[in-house]
């Protein structure tokens, strides 16, 4: 074994044959993801749960897409209010995330080269990483484990501060190690920086690039819970700040406005925040990613290859359960409005990871190319049978990766009150039922209000401060 060269076109040929039979209609990840969000779109938790449940492998190291499950398991526990064991799948999340982030990334161009990038383990986005903060820092709100809430909502923060730095240091690691492939094949070379394919790219996935970002990697949600956390917290001055970050990223959200306004008289005159009530409202479903294919015009092609193409992950997004809520209160209504975009969030990051999915994806395609124009040029009936396995293989295992995290929402919108001297008041939904909300007696509240689709029963949580 020492010394061979997986260039080597029989030995690819010999990979090819023995593990033909594992892609041939078949993409696991991609399956297993319909299932569960067949489950969780219909607000069958239970499916939902047990499906995430069977996925998890335990094992000491994560693999493949044990640190996805255990991301979605977080969120059903979540949504069913089983804090605790939310917090510990969140917890294990997290340990992965770390994992992942100590570990080298030098195989995973090999490896997607010869198969897809499916062949990578789910290593976690930035957003997750963020959104796994904000969840337990709102499951340790709900449990009045406030000081435990502090340090995730300080954690969400600094992930976000690092993570435009982590990012283009990962990206400079990727640089370097796909220009020595590069350097190693002209012909990886000649299509990777081949035009047509930009072209084609842009007539396939016109809005790849067309939308509006927010800053680099950073979620208005987490910055805005932090800055009511620490104004309930009392720390005024710190979420006067994070009201005003949250406000220049919005902008045009009058409740972000109204916070930072009570919070700066709060610091003013030496106060204490009473009577507020925050209403906030996770919505719909956010993104899935989608395989699109696309027929490539590769240097090395000629009418012995018989089969190149790429396959890429494209975002689809779906639906919101409602366009909003009402709070009537007070005599008063009061519509939510959106904080935070989850299509803009998960986007953002997609676009930029997308040029480093597209050359990965590139070389991929060319090493079999050239395996089967190899293989064919020899001329013996042996070669043309393993060409031919080649070619197969080339198709079975031209798949996009379309892992992520589907149990996030589309947006989260909020909706800021006085509290009803006797703490009830309703909530209306277009075209659907009300339903009342009891605040118990306090200071001030956080009311969480989930809707994945208009089908499932609102689900929602009361904190008190």
């Amino acid at each position: 074994m020492k010394g061979f060269k997986l260039r080597s076109p029989v030995l690819f040929a010999i990979i090819a044959l023995l593990v033909l039979p594992f892609f041939i209609g078949c993409n696991a990840p991609k399956n297993h993801l319909a299932t569960f969000n067949g489950h969780f779109e219909i607000a069958d938790y239970n499916n939902s749960a047990l499906f995430a449940q069977k996925r998890i492998k335990n094992r000491k190291t994560p693999k493949g897409e044990d640190l996805l499950w255990t991301l979605q398991l977080g969120s059903v526990e979540r949504i069913r209010q089983d804090y605790n064991t939310s917090t510990e799948y969140f917890d294990k999340s997290e340990d992965m995330l770390k994992y992942y982030d100590e570990q080298s990334r030098l195989g995973d161009t090999v490896g997607s080269a010869i198969v897809n990038d499916n062949i990578i383990p789910y290593r976690g986005e930035e957003y997750d990483g963020i959104m796994i903060n904000v969840y337990k820092a709102l499951n340790f709100m709900a449990e009045d484990k406030m000081p435990l809430a502090r340090v995730e909502f300080n954690r969400a923060l600094d992930r976000q501060r690092r993570a435009k730095e982590k990012f283009n240091t990962e990206i400079n690691k990727l640089k370097t190690e796909l220009e020595e492939k590069n350097q190693k094949s002209e012909f990886t070379k000649s299509n990777v920086e081949n035009p047509k394919i930009n072209s084609l790219l842009t007539e396939k996935y016109p809005n790849l690039y067309n939308f509006q970002v927010y800053p680099d990697f950073v979620n208005p949600f987490a910055t805005y819970m932090a800055a009511v956390y620490f104004n309930l917290a009392g720390d005024y001055a710190r979420a006067a700040d994070l009201f005003k970050e949250s406000y220049g990223m919005v902008g045009d959200n009058s409740y972000i406005a109204e916070d930072l306004s009570a919070t700066e008289r709060i610091l003013d005159k030496n106060g204490k925040l009473q009577n507020t009530v925050w209403l906030i409202f996770e919505n719909g479903l956010g993104p899935v990613k989608t395989e699109f294919r696309l027929d490539i015009p590769l240097f090395i092609a000629t009418n012995q290859v018989k089969y190149v193409g790429l396959a890429l992950p494209k975002l689809e997004y779906r639906s919101s359960a409602y366009p909003y809520l009402i709070a009537q209160a007070n005599g008063k209504s009061y519509q939510t409005r959106v904080l935070s975009d989850m299509d803009r969030v998960i986007q953002t990051e997609f676009s930029k990871d997308f040029k480093g999915i597209l050359t990965r994806a590139i070389i991929s395609a060319t090493t079999k190319a050239v395996a089967q124009y190899a293989l064919h040029e020899e001329g013996s009936n042996s070669s043309q049978l393993m060409s031919l396995a080649v070619a197969m293989y080339s198709y079975a295992s031209t798949a996009a990766d379309v892992r992520i995290w589907t149990a996030l929402p589309k947006n989260f919108q909020i909706a800021r009150f006085q509290k009803p001297k006797d703490g009830k008041f309703r909530i209306t939904r277009p075209g659907a039922q009300p339903f009342d909300i009891d605040i118990p007696s306090c200071n001030n509240a956080i009311v969480y209000v989930k809707i994945p689709t208009v089908q499932a029963k609102p689900i929602y949580e009361i904190m008190t401060f």
